[in-house]
């Protein structure tokens, strides 16, 4: 019989090899996922022994990793600000860059409109509006993507994280007209598909192969969410409202000026750990 530690080296030993950068936090997450613990519960549990059906269990999931399967499928979870998310294949895996967005928002709003109204456009799994309603506890929230399916990972993020009636998900098409009821907003938040169509294949295996491609695709120049945004959505944002987008590398100056000509005032951006400009801002 071997060890949860004897299994979770032999684990990181194959990661390692095989040349995957975060080898040793993803062997413990897929034990840990194959015997139904928490990280936590793992490294408490590290030196019992185990069963046969968990080591051919990690074996499996090891196979699956190795094969180019993002680990964030395979355990079906990840965190983002600090929050745990559920994710599936139906969703982009919430991405660090994606928490400047958060941080912007937050300090727009820190001490000036506490109890704002949020709209997350192409929301995915709901992470950026879990985060603001986590990180600003009076708010109210609106999420809204195109997939049916996407939807109901939101909603399950939005119950585990205790959003309760705060956060309500709509199923709507960004690069069209609102729906008539959803209201007005102090703050549009999005982090939408941005990366030009024929780009899409030049993406790393992991990415183009696993995740959803029409959460990336930003049309034939990645800017087809952004110009059918401002144009349709921005008639929801009350006088001083912000519109946040993400933006990819070298996209912010045409974003910006996009901005600029559609009536925003104090237009800006926020740059990232990497000096990228990573977030592009525009008042009403």
């Amino acid at each position: 019989m071997k060890t949860y530690n004897d299994i979770y080296l032999e684990t990181r030993n194959a990661l390692r090899a095989s040349g995957i950068e975060g080898y040793t936090l993803e062997a413990r997450l897929l034990v840990a996922t194959a015997a139904g613990k928490s990280v936590a519960e793992l490294l408490r549990d590290i030196n019992l022994y185990t069963t046969a059906a968990i080591d051919a269990e990690v074996q499996e999931l090891t196979r699956r990793r190795l094969a180019g399967e993002p680990v964030a499928y395979i355990t079906g979870a990840w965190e983002f600000y600090g929050l745990p998310m559920k994710v599936t294949p139906d969703v982009l895996i919430p991405r660090m860059d994606t928490e400047l967005l958060v941080t912007t928002a937050k300090e727009l709003l820190l001490g000036r409109k506490m109890d704002a109204r949020i709209l997350d456009l192409c929301c995915g799994s709901g992470c950026i509006a879990c985060a603001l309603g986590h990180e600003l506890p009076a708010t109210k929230l609106v999420a809204v993507d195109i997939s049916a399916n996407a939807l109901e990972i939101a909603r399950e993020n939005f119950a585990s994280n205790r959003l309760g009636s705060r956060a309500i998900c709509i199923q709507a098409d960004a690069t069209s007209s609102p729906p008539m009821s959803i209201g007005q907003f102090d703050m549009i938040v999005s982090n939408p598909p941005y990366i030009a169509s024929a780009e899409i294949m030049t993406l790393d295996s992991s990415v183009r192969d696993y995740e959803p491609i029409w959460a990336l695709d930003g049309g034939e120049d990645g800017y087809r969410f952004y110009k059918a945004i401002i144009k349709y959505w921005k008639s929801l944002l009350r006088p001083g409202g912000f519109l946040l987008f993400e933006v990819g590398e070298g996209q912010a100056e045409t974003v910006k000026d996009m901005l600029s000509s559609a009536g925003f005032r104090a237009v800006g951006s926020r740059l990232d750990t990497l000096n990228i400009e990573r977030v592009v801002i525009g008042k009403m």
